[in-house]
Formats: structure tokens, sequence, C-alpha cells
């Protein structure tokens, strides 16, 4: 079984928008917390935004504020990532991420150590 499924990267220029997707397994989807990282060849993996989908309650890095929404779909046990405003320094690797158990409610959802449950990973590329 698959825990996380992602899909929805690819190429776009400056300025430009994407979306991404995210279908988790029933069990993950129920720990209610879901998460997006992303990583760059030799730097290390880092959080871009997480939401608690019971109470839609987000948390969003300093650097995607204002560009990036997160939205679940409870119906669909998806969450999707929608991307505007995109900048070069937006390209990497996006993981789709969840927690191993159950962590708790509303802002424990927001302890990016708490993913340890991981997508394939999604290619973005923002051209200049």
């Amino acid at each position: 079984q698959v825990d996380l499924v992602e899909s929805g990267g690819g190429s776009v220029q400056a300025g430009g928008s994407l979306t991404l997707s995210c279908t988790a397994s029933e069990a993950v989807y129920t720990r209610y917390c879901m998460g997006w990282f992303r990583q760059v060849p030799g730097k290390e993996r880092e959080g871009v935004a997480t939401i608690y989908t019971g109470g839609n309650l987000t948390n969003y890095a300093d650097s995607v504020k204002g560009r990036f929404t997160l939205s679940p779909d409870r119906a669909k046990n998806t969450m999707y990532l929608q991307m505007n405003s995109l900048k070069p320094e937006d390209t990497a690797i996006y993981y789709c991420a969840a927690p191993s158990r159950f962590i708790g409610i509303g802002i424990a959802c927001h302890d990016w150590r708490q993913y340890t449950v991981w997508g394939q990973g999604t290619q973005v590329t923002v051209s200049s």
C-alpha cells in the first residue's frame, strides 16, 4: 500500500502558477496532519506548509507566505498546494508528507519534525 501519492509538478516561468496534489491512504489521512516539503540537490529538505485537515488550520514557511495556499478535499483524502507568483528559487523536488502516527490536532500539525512518511516527490522547475 502506498501511503502518499503526489502529482502536478512541472515547469513554469517565473510569475506563473502550479497546483500540486497529494492523495493519502485512509490510514494516513485520518491522522489529520499533512504537509509539503521541498529539497534542492545538496541542501537539506525544508518545510513548505502544513495543514490540520480536520479544521483547515494552515502554516506556511516565510518564503512562501502569501503565494502558496493549502486546501483539503476530505471526500478524496487529498490535499492541494496552489503555488502562485512562482520564483526561480522555488525550484525543487516537492514531497508530500505526513506523521507516522496521530500526533494531535490543530497547531500540533505544524511541528515539521513529526513528518516522517514521504511521497515519491514531484519536480517543480521555475525558469527566469
